[in-house]
């Protein structure tokens, strides 16, 4: 069962992030109601990785890492990394999103968000963004990348 929750968690954090570099592209390109759909998809999805991943956790299924030597410093680099940006990742996520709920509901909807009392969310959520993005599209890449090196070289841990 932990398996299949731990391969559900990989589509969803995939999805998730598929959905993000949408939201990225909308935006850029003006189209604030696609980029609205796609970072609420991106982070819908981002929550429910995050419980099947808390729950596979909970089930004791976890892999360690039994590769190369020679791999086992650049592997635990990458981890490292990966778990640090990723608990980093989650007030930044929470932070863009508040400023975004906030300043929409000020501003009644996407065609009136230079509103005054909306434009200081909006422009709190930009500079939020700047930070969250890159390190969200971090975070996902590298995890990725363990799964597919647990995929080669991990070990079931039973916990």
């Amino acid at each position: 069962m932990a398996a299949i929750i731990n391969q559900w968690a990989v589509i969803t954090i995939v999805l998730s992030g598929i959905a993000l570099v949408a939201g990225v592209y909308f935006i850029k390109r003006g189209n604030r109601e696609a980029h609205l759909r796609a970072m609420a998809t991106a982070s819908a999805l981002a929550t429910v990785f995050l419980v099947l991943y808390l729950t596979r956790l909970g089930l004791g299924y976890e892999k360690k890492y039994v590769g190369p030597d020679a791999w086992r410093g650049a592997y635990f680099a990458l981890l490292i990394s990966h778990i640090i940006l990723a608990a980093v990742n989650l007030p930044l996520a929470l932070g863009a999103l508040y400023n975004s709920v906030k300043g929409l509901r000020l501003a009644g909807n996407l065609g009136n968000i230079g509103a005054p009392a909306a434009r200081k969310y909006f422009n709190r959520h930009r500079a939020w963004v700047r930070w969250t993005v890159p390190v969200w599209l971090y975070v996902a890449a590298t995890g990725w990348i363990i799964y597919l090196v647990l995929g080669r070289y991990g070990e079931v841990v039973k916990g």
